[in-house]
Order: C-alpha cells, then sequence, then structure tokens
C-alpha cells in the first residue's frame, strides 16, 4: 500500500501517531525529532509507527499538512454584525490571536525552516493559512463596497495591507524572539491602528 495514501487508514493507534508527531516536531523540528522520541510520544512501538509510514519526512509531511489545514480553520472569518470598524477589529482580533499564538508561531517556524527540503510543504501552508485568510477577508471588503461602507478599488491589495497591519511590531519580534508575549495591551494597540489606519485610507 502506498504510505503517502497512510490518512486513509485512521483509527485509534493512526491518530495517536500523528499526534505524538505533531508534538516532537512542533518542539524539535524535522532534524531534531528521533522516530524513538515520536512512538514514546504517542505511546506506541516504532513497528506500530512504520506500518503507518515508511519514514519519518512522510510522517512529517501528513503533520505539517494537517497542522496547515488547522491554521486554514482558524483564518475563518465569521464576524458579529456591526459598523464596519467594529467588525475589522473582530477580525483583526482573531487573526492577531493567531499569528501570536505559541501553535501559530511553531507551526510557521516549522514550516518556513522545512519549505526548501519539502517545497510542497510551503506552498501549503501559504494555500491554507495565507492565501486563504486573505480571500475570506476579500470576501468581506467586497460586501462592505457594494453596502457602501468602504471605497477599494482593489479589494486584493487592500485585505493584504489589513493583514500586514494587524501583523505590524508585534509578528517580527515574535518570530525573532525579541519578546515572548505580547501583553493584551500591546495587541489591542495594533488592533486599533490597523484599523484607523485602513479606515482612514478606505473609510467612506
Amino acid at each position: 500500500m502506498d504510505q503517502r495514501s497512510a490518512s486513509a487508514r485512521k483509527g485509534r493507534k493512526y491518530e495517536q501517531v500523528v499526534e505524538g508527531a505533531r508534538k516532537v516536531f512542533m518542539h524539535e523540528g524535522f532534524e531534531g525529532a528521533s522516530v524513538d522520541a515520536i512512538a514514546k510520544e504517542a505511546g506506541v512501538s516504532k513497528a506500530t509507527l512504520y506500518s503507518y509510514f515508511s519514514d519519518k519526512e512522510i510522517l512529517f509531511l501528513e503533520v505539517a499538512k494537517s497542522e496547515c489545514l488547522r491554521q486554514g480553520e482558524a483564518s475563518e472569518m465569521l464576524v458579529t454584525p456591526g459598523p464596519v470598524d467594529e467588525m475589522l477589529a473582530e477580525i483583526a482580533r482573531k487573526m492577531a490571536t493567531f499569528f501570536l499564538s505559541d501553535f501559530g508561531m511553531r507551526v510557521f517556524r516549522v514550516c518556513v525552516a522545512e519549505s526548501e527540503r519539502f517545497p510542497e510543504l510551503g506552498r501549503t501552508f501559504y494555500q491554507c493559512g495565507p492565501e486563504r485568510a486573505k480571500a475570506k477577508l476579500v470576501e468581506f471588503l467586497k460586501i462592505q463596497v457594494d453596502e457602501g461602507h468602504l471605497q477599494i478599488t482593489d479589494c486584493e491589495l487592500a485585505a493584504e495591507q489589513f493583514i500586514e497591519l494587524c501583523k505590524a511590531h508585534l509578528f517580527p519580534r515574535m518570530i525573532f524572539s525579541v519578546v515572548t508575549k505580547p501583553s493584551e495591551e500591546e495587541i489591542e494597540r495594533v488592533i486599533k491602528g490597523a484599523v484607523e489606519m485602513f479606515m482612514a485610507r478606505y473609510g467612506t
């Protein structure tokens, strides 16, 4: 059986292997993770692990792609109807919560660190994360333009601009470990600034 089709053989042991591998890979990266450590974390034998995945690379790809899909789900932008600036603030808060979470930072670091070894992983990360978040935001912005709340001629560009505004100051400092955990006040300061700048440019 093709090991890359292992995901079709789901069961309790399979899920244990993937979850154990997720924890080890997120903490150790690809090079630092050993099959022994993964099997121990998963609570299974190496023989059981190898019955699902023939080598560490295939297991890493399965885990990392799963994490990318989790990020995509986290980017869903269901917001409470209200004034456009309040809805933008809610969207910004959802994005910042994920971008700045320990989980989000680890996924980002692992995917970027291993993107040369696994180029398809980098593409999957982008498609399931940044690209999906942008697409959802573009939909939202087009609705607001149609309803007369915003004046935007290029919603694709505007969406990317807003996403970058939401990451300003905090995300780069966390990527380089300048800070480990921003305060709620710092996050709200960035969100407030992002919304105010965006509305100053595109508000009616």
